[in-house]
């Protein structure tokens, strides 16, 4: 498939934000070639095998995002890589096919996560890694992997798989963790609030997003109110925690939010005062549109900080083509927001 000329050169740039050194820049860059989808693909299978090994890990890290099973090979590949990232990467590609459809799929990243974790010869950061990476799976699965690295003759492997194997929280936490982003989520969200508590500064950015992901679609389909708005107010936590770090991944699911018939809880919103951008106003005018009809004072006063919030910080006027969208479409209340600045 060729790739389109138009998002080539943006495609480029992305790229190469993947081999530089800032973290938001790069997760960023993997959220938006996800985006993209198969021509990313084409582009980064065409420049991996000249790539350097920081932009390599870089590129594996797309792929695992990408989802696409031509990275397959380079990444079984790449888990004998002397750069401990690349073959930590790799890990992470051949995690996401695990629990694929596909039997076939399924079963090669299965035989080169299992390989890796049992080969001796490589380096124990990368065998942990694969080893991690099988908490996705059934108990059994990975527990017949473990049991064979309790004794094995690597000091750090033996120990870590001593550990997962313990009743611990802190294996139990490690398996929820990798579970909910994978989009297995427990029963109740209690659990996993505390997990994204000790993870909201060091998780990945990209895992924060994907979490929120599902995290929509649990509450979507709970049918119990208390239920649901439990699940919500997590979503809120885990936008917090991306804003907190800078991170627009998950904006897209900020603006959405906005245009639910129920109130959001205020995290949301704190979320938006703190990343949103331009593209937020028209949502947010609507919101003070529907908040000024129902006479939730409460709502419409979050509603409005969060306006107030994104235009100054973005240093937006009047003549802004986002400010005059908000104009045209909600003019009351777009009005009575820029009147409050």
């Amino acid at each position: 498939m060729p790739i389109s000329p138009s998002s080539s050169p943006e495609i480029r740039r992305l790229v190469a934000a993947l081999g530089g050194g800032d973290e938001i820049a790069r997760e960023s860059a993997i959220a938006r070639l996800s985006v993209i989808g198969a021509r990313s693909v084409e582009h980064l299978l065409q420049e991996y095998p000249a790539a350097t090994p920081a932009l390599r890990a870089g590129m594996l890290r797309a792929f695992e995002a990408l989802g696409d099973r031509r990275a397959l090979p380079l990444a079984r590949a790449a888990l004998g890589d002397a750069a401990q990232d690349t073959a930590t990467a790799a890990v992470g590609v051949l995690r996401a096919f695990l629990n694929a459809p596909q039997a076939a799929l399924a079963a090669e990243a299965l035989d080169g996560i299992v390989a890796t974790a049992l080969d001796a010869a490589r380096p124990a950061a990368t065998r942990i890694a694969a080893l991690e990476a099988l908490w996705v799976l059934p108990a059994d699965v990975r527990e017949a992997v473990r049991r064979n690295l309790v004794e094995d003759r690597d000091p750090e492997v033996c120990a870590r798989a001593a550990m997962t194997g313990a009743a611990t929280p802190s294996r139990d936490d490690d398996a929820l963790w990798a579970g909910a982003v994978a989009g297995v989520l427990p029963q109740s969200p209690d659990l996993l609030k505390q997990a994204l508590a000790a993870r909201r500064g060091s998780a990945r950015l990209t895992e924060l997003q994907h979490l929120v992901d599902h995290l929509r679609a649990r509450e979507g389909r709970e049918t119990v109110a208390e239920q649901r708005e439990e699940w919500r107010a997590l979503r809120g936590a885990v936008h917090q925690a991306l804003a907190a770090r800078g991170s627009r991944l998950a904006l897209y699911d900020l603006r959405d939010s906005l245009l639910e018939p129920e109130r959001l809880p205020v995290a949301f919103l704190a979320a938006l005062e703190d990343i949103g951008d331009a593209t937020c106003l028209d949502t947010l005018a609507a919101a003070y549109e529907a908040s000024s009809r129902s006479g939730d004072a409460w709502w419409r006063e979050h509603v409005a900080a969060a306006f107030r919030a994104i235009v100054s910080r973005e240093g937006l006027t009047r003549r802004h083509a986002a400010v005059k969208r908000a104009m045209a479409r909600w003019p009351e209340a777009a009005a009575d927001l820029m009147a409050r600045l």
